[in-house]
């Protein structure tokens, strides 16, 4: 097998030490996929409606780049995925996939309703360079939903199965890189394995924040998941990668209460009930090590009566629904200054149109910043859908990119790095 040339570095963050790896991991441009046949790990995990539509396609139409380009290389290209979690309505056969797949992809698409049984087999043996064949859901197979170590995953019978029949392993699933299911860790312990060109981007924007040593380097934390919020304070504190921390909605709220700030009986009620109190703690130790956080001066509130009006942190009487323009002024400017933008989590609650703006105004922001941007998934990616621009990387991991940010090794990358050195020779 040729030596690959091209790399791609893996910044800190995935080796869990403070120094840059050395390790290089192969990429498409690598390696000869000419009459080769090659099984993807792809992310089409996608919300899906009611009636079993799918509702947001953005995962699927994220990995058109890899697939396109595994057939211009001559690949023969097999498929494999996740859809939902057994027992949710989201989990469902591949059906309405593979129909949106074959629409961007302007091709027919197979599709074989069967993970590793004999006809998976016997689809996945009449595979030829230039076709694309999709394998259901993975996990059908219960093997699937069980984590452990690579080693582990490598011996499953879902592995053992299907990697015989292959050349090369190619991983562009970043959403689902903090797993270490078999499918995700157990093919890179057994074929040659490479990283497609969505992984590429993904690892190559945290790189660029990870590593950039330009201030201003400006971070807007959000949402609901406070815990995990503080977890990626801390790493960048630690790290000192970030400038300035901007926290918004609960965040901001628990850090205001760690700095001694003021707060209402309506702000106490809200921390009490979400069980945000116990979290001040933690809170007031990060702030001790020096993390540069800002906490909002005032918010939109949503009174009793249903009027909403907005007031100064301090003098919340209502629900704190969504920053107060106070604050989206003066993170506003703070973010148009920036040389490195991170955005994770919503300022308010943005599934009420009435306490959007906040988030809104602080995406177009970034935008119109001339900062290199990385937006988190989930509800910041829906809202900036179609105002995008060069310098700009909209994330599609939501739980990857918090265990990134957060300096957790990524079970995925680690199985890569293994990889490249049984395959590759890589140190």
């Amino acid at each position: 097998m040729a030596d690959y040339v091209k790399i791609i570095r893996i910044p800190s963050i995935y080796s869990g030490c403070c120094r840059v790896s050395s390790l290089r991991l192969p990429t498409l441009d690598d390696i000869d996929l000419s009459g080769k046949r090659v099984l993807v790990r792809v992310d089409f995990n996608c919300p899906i409606g009611e009636d079993g539509s799918i509702l947001d396609d953005t995962r699927i139409r994220a990995h058109i780049p890899t697939i396109k380009k595994l057939l211009e290389r001559d690949a023969g290209v097999v498929l494999v995925t996740h859809q939902g979690r057994p027992g949710g309505r989201d989990f469902i056969s591949l059906h309405p996939h593979r129909e949106l797949l074959a629409k961007y992809l302007g091709m027919d698409v197979k599709f074989i309703e069967d993970v590793m049984g004999p006809a998976a087999i016997e689809a996945i043996k009449s595979v030829k360079q230039g076709d694309v064949l999709l394998l259901d859901n993975v996990r059908f197979v219960s093997e699937e939903m069980i984590e452990s170590s690579p080693e582990v995953q490598s011996r499953t019978y879902l592995v053992r199965r299907l990697a015989p029949h292959f050349n090369y392993f190619i991983f562009d699933a970043f959403a689902t890189a903090h797993r270490s299911q078999p499918s995700i860790v157990g093919f890179p312990l057994v074929l040659p394995s490479a990283i497609g060109e969505l992984m590429k981007k993904e690892l190559d924007a945290l790189e660029c924040v990870i590593e950039a040593s330009s201030p201003p380097r400006v971070f807007v934390l959000g949402g609901a998941k406070v815990h995990d919020t503080i977890r990626i304070i801390e790493y960048l504190t630690k790290r000192k990668i970030a400038d300035r921390i901007l926290t918004c909605g609960l965040v901001g709220l628990t850090f205001h209460v760690a700095k001694g700030g003021r707060v209402s009986k309506s702000v106490k009620r809200v921390l009490e009930e979400t069980g945000l109190f116990s979290l001040v703690p933690r809170a007031r130790r990060v702030l001790l090590s020096g993390a540069p956080v800002d906490t909002p001066y005032d918010y939109k509130v949503l009174k009793s009566n249903g009027d909403i009006v907005e007031e100064p942190v301090f003098g919340v009487d209502g629900k704190p629904l969504d920053i107060g323009t106070y604050t989206l002024e003066m993170y506003s400017e703070l973010i148009k200054e920036a040389k490195i933008v991170v955005m994770r989590g919503p300022a308010g609650y943005v599934e009420d149109p009435r306490f959007r703006r906040g988030t809104e105004e602080l995406l177009k922001a970034a935008i119109e910043s001339q900062a290199f941007v990385v937006i988190g998934g989930g509800h910041l990616a829906a809202m900036i859908k179609e105002a995008r621009r060069e310098g700009m990387h909209v994330s599609t991991g939501g739980g990857a990119l918090l265990v990134a940010l957060s300096g957790e090794p990524l079970p995925a990358v680690q199985a890569l790095k293994i990889s490249a050195r049984k395959f590759f020779g890589g140190k």
